[in-house]
């Protein structure tokens, strides 16, 4: 061993102890970011900013380069007014620009309600397979984690009223994480659901991720609705997939006015930069050129549904813009089989499944050329239990 390799051992060695011991082993969050031709792994949105809200964006951001010497606007005041009337618009209710918090991604929001509701000596709960995200916030906040189940009647994806409310009066959560649409399984949630979960624990802080919510088939309530009844209720939404804009890293949540001003405990000083204002707002003024695609989305997102049903895969029906899909004799292997083909999906380690991103046409085309071309031996003997049974999770 070299004294480089030597003192790099040691280092790690230090660090290793130095960390607290909560995290010690635990895995980052990541996704891979590879150059291939078909990139289907992270849920993005495969259209490209257009040209009149590239032109807009550009000129807000210039309009604020000469004023970056003053800090933001620590309120964010107007994002919140235009946060509030496009919520208003998408939902059909009344929401305020008081009862809506943003942060750097909907993660950095998230983070902000387990901080201020959550952590050290505290409980969280989730449904598991769900957004990976939640337990890790959860986590690093210090929070105890309690993974709770999902399965029913109509498939091992389900959750039902009654066993949710069981789990919550077992765990005794200070937060509970529900998703609609849900992912990996992008399955929407029964609002009977969300009601129940907050008339049975009106002291539990009840946060609904509705990431996908503008992909969601017609017809598909808001959990926005039930706000103006339940103070202990939080909505959260993204600008990352809908709008497009997930480099630009702005998320938001809805709740009562309370709520948010007890996110402010917590967040770091003018924690959203003036630019990441500048072009939110932007992009919210456009929104109609931004929104434009979701329905080719979606359309893509019910083809790749019923190609895949065709081809022996089966899918999970969904509500978001991808679609979790099954039928597969080793997920990992299959991954490989298809990147191999330059199509990248996402394994969100639930065995024999893998989740693929609704992208353009043409995207979605080289993905089922090449889920059509895979060998036999990637297909899941009909015999071989179910993985889902066996507590796979994502």
């Amino acid at each position: 061993m070299t004294t480089i390799e030597a003192g790099v051992t040691d280092a790690a060695a230090r660090v290793a102890r130095l960390l607290r011991e909560d995290l010690r082993g635990q895995t980052a969050y990541g996704a891979p970011q590879l150059d291939v031709p078909v990139r289907l792994n992270t849920n993005e949105n495969s259209y490209a900013v257009p040209p009149d809200v590239v032109a807009a964006i550009t000129s807000a951001v210039g309009g604020c380069a000469s004023e970056l010497n003053r800090y933001p606007d620590r309120e964010f005041t107007a994002l919140r007014e235009d946060l509030a009337a496009w919520l208003t618009e998408q939902t059909g209710v009344a929401v305020r620009a008081d009862q809506v918090w943003a942060g750097n991604g909907s993660n950095e929001v998230l983070q902000h309600v387990v901080q201020a509701f959550a952590g050290p000596g505290r409980v969280a709960l989730g449904f598991t397979p769900a957004y990976s995200m939640h337990p890790i916030i959860s986590r690093t906040m210090g929070s105890t984690w309690v993974d709770g189940h999902r399965g029913g009647p109509s498939g091992p994806f389900e959750i039902t009223a009654a066993d949710v409310v069981a789990q919550v009066r077992e765990s005794a959560p200070h937060v509970v994480f529900l998703c609609s649409p849900n992912n990996p399984t992008g399955t929407a949630l029964d609002l009977a659901v969300v009601r129940a979960v907050l008339d049975a624990a009106p002291d539990t802080v009840v946060v609904v991720d509705e990431a996908y919510a503008e992909f969601a088939r017609p017809g598909t309530p808001s959990a926005v609705s039930l706000l103006a009844a339940y103070p202990q209720l939080v909505v959260t939404r993204t600008m990352s997939k809908a709008f497009a804009l997930a480099g630009g890293r702005l998320g938001y949540l809805v709740a009562a006015p309370e709520m948010v001003d007890a996110l402010r405990l917590v967040r770091m000083p003018y924690h959203l930069s003036s630019p990441t204002q500048a072009i939110a707002r932007a992009a919210l003024a456009h929104r109609a050129s931004l929104l434009a695609e979701v329905e080719a989305i979606k359309a893509q997102r019910d083809r790749i549904v019923d190609s895949l049903a065709a081809q022996g895969f089966p899918p999970v029906p969904s509500d978001a813009n991808f679609v979790l899909f099954g039928g597969l004799a080793d997920a990992a292997r299959a991954w490989e089989a298809l990147l191999a083909q330059g199509v990248l999906v996402r394994d969100v380690g639930i065995a024999h499944h893998l989740r693929v991103t609704a992208g353009t046409p043409e995207e979605t085309t080289a993905f089922l050329d090449a889920m059509a071309g895979l060998p036999g031996e990637h297909r899941l003997d009909p015999h071989q239990p179910s993985a889902v049974s066996q507590g796979a999770t994502a």
